[in-house]
């Protein structure tokens, strides 16, 4: 039930293992804290790991007359998540389903959550171009999709495969709101020295190649890694990455 949603953001990455999930829940807590109502909802059927990393496993999903509950993260009710993480017995369990069904479940997700009046709903996306995303961009065309958030680490294949994200946003008249480049070097934890054990500028090279804005590069900073539940704009307001948040709220609030 997306009626009363104002803004739809969408987290895409064309590949696996490029901290998308982290960007997704790290961008909700952002919003939160600068006073947005907000919902998180995550799609990524066969590894959903927002529970995890908003330590809301465990939590039970509840029903009311106009749909399912989302599971809330604050007893003023600022930020609501819905996965199918809370509907599994635990963590280690799969979901071994076709096309078909996941296609239906992310459509009831889409569709039966009941939200309420949110300022935005960013949706977690699995990786790749799949079903999911299919599904997804069906039942967003009688609701505005104000633009996707592109992940990618700097390796060379990763960016490859954000191309292909990228195509398929034009191809589905998804407005691209930028790239994050994450990964982007390891914060020393004892000096902050930033030191680049991957390939570096792989996203500024894409963003100048293809005209599409670079929101900023996230480096690998264990004490943000660390946070579970927590923002880091409010645990580590200097830190990189807290500035890099701001930088992409701020960027989304222009777009739309």
């Amino acid at each position: 039930m997306l009626e009363n949603v104002k803004h739809v953001i969408l987290v895409l990455s064309g590949k696996g293992g490029v901290g998308k999930s982290t960007v997704s829940t790290q961008l909700a807590l952002t919003l939160k804290e600068k006073g947005f109502k907000v919902g998180l909802l995550d799609i990524d059927l066969c590894g959903p790991s927002v529970p995890y990393l908003l330590q809301l496993e465990g939590k039970d999903v509840h029903q009311c007359p106009q749909g399912w509950v989302p599971v809330y993260t604050d007893a003023g009710q600022k930020l609501g998540v819905m996965s199918i993480g809370f509907l599994l017995d635990d963590r280690n369990s799969s979901v071994v389903w076709r096309g078909p069904k996941k296609t239906a479940m992310v459509k009831q997700f889409l569709t039966d959550v009941y939200w309420g009046d949110l300022d935005y709903l960013i949706i977690d996306t699995p990786p790749g171009t799949s079903d999911e995303h299919i599904t997804v961009m069906e039942n967003l065309k009688q609701v505005k999709c104000d633009g996707a958030v592109i992940v990618t680490s700097p390796q060379e294949v990763a960016i490859e495969d954000v191309r292909k994200e990228i195509t398929f946003c034009k191809k589905t008249g998804i407005p691209i709101i930028g790239i994050v480049e994450n990964m982007s070097g390891f914060v020393c934890p004892n000096c902050t020295e930033c030191i680049n054990i991957f390939s570096s500028g792989g996203g500024s090279a894409l963003s100048n190649l293809l005209q599409i804005p670079l929101l900023g590069t996230l480096p690998i900073d264990p004490n943000v890694g660390a946070l579970l539940g927590k923002a880091c704009v409010v645990d580590f307001p200097e830190s990189t990455a807290a500035k890099v948040f701001h930088q992409i709220v701020d960027a989304i609030s222009k777009e739309v």
